[in-house]
């Protein structure tokens, strides 16, 4: 009995030694707190390992995160419910101030007039899409590129974007893949990156001197509007 109480409490003491918390080793030898306590308390207490700062951490902050996440899906499905069907004149607006702010520009050092619109955010492409629509480009004056890493799915970022556009893989122009480099620490990885989708207007010169010229338009009547506000102040 002395001799199995004997191998107990080094057993005890070993798990101590190993990190083990008192409950942990109630729990695989199958003795009181109290027994345990009085056979280590003079072994300093073991550094907590990392891993378990983590889960302790996790637990403590899990109610917190999922409070905030609830709070934060709820102010989006709010806001969501705040906009009403658009009318033609609110897409309209929105579609311009979305190529001014994404689109491809005329530059003094390279003017080129072209309507280019390139970005990764599906919303956004339709968004786009549904704007071109309201100005009567036909879908044969739309032509689609992807650009994307080479290291990504090709693809599979190919068909997302051909089924989210409303077209066929093979009538996509030519991928634009983009080099790797190892030195380079990515972010945009894993099964959600899909590149940017690149959308060109053909013949599209006409289309962005109306681009710059509604949202020089858009600029003057803010500026007037400012003016208005102030004057009433």
């Amino acid at each position: 009995m002395v001799r199995a109480k004997t191998e107990m409490k080094e057993r005890a003491r070993a798990l101590r030694r190993a990190g083990r918390t008192y409950d942990e080793i109630v729990a695989e030898l199958g003795v009181s707190k109290s027994s345990v306590s009085l056979w280590v308390r003079d072994l300093p207490r073991p550094a907590t390992p990392p891993e378990r700062l983590h889960r302790m951490r996790e637990a403590r902050w899990a109610p917190h995160r999922r409070e905030q996440a609830i709070m934060r899906q709820q102010t989006k499905l709010a806001a969501a419910n705040e906009v009403h069907p658009m009318t033609d004149r609110e897409l309209f607006m929105v579609g311009v101030g979305l190529y001014w702010s994404e689109g491809a520009k005329s530059k003094p050092h390279r003017p080129k007039e072209d309507a280019v619109f390139v970005n990764s955010d599906p919303g956004m492409i339709q968004v786009y899409l549904a704007w071109l629509s309201l100005l009567g480009i036909d879908a044969d004056r739309r032509r689609f590129r992807l650009m994307i890493h080479e290291s990504a799915d090709v693809g599979a970022a190919e068909r997302f974007w051909a089924d989210l556009v409303g077209v066929d893989v093979s009538s996509l122009d030519k991928t634009t893949l983009k080099k790797h480099s190892p030195k380079t620490s990515r972010k945009n990885v894993g099964e959600e990156y899909r590149g940017c989708l690149v959308v060109r207007v053909r013949r599209g010169a006409d289309l962005y001197r109306r681009i710059e010229g509604w949202w020089y338009g858009i600029v003057v009547e803010a500026g007037r509007r400012s003016e208005r506000m102030s004057g009433l102040a």
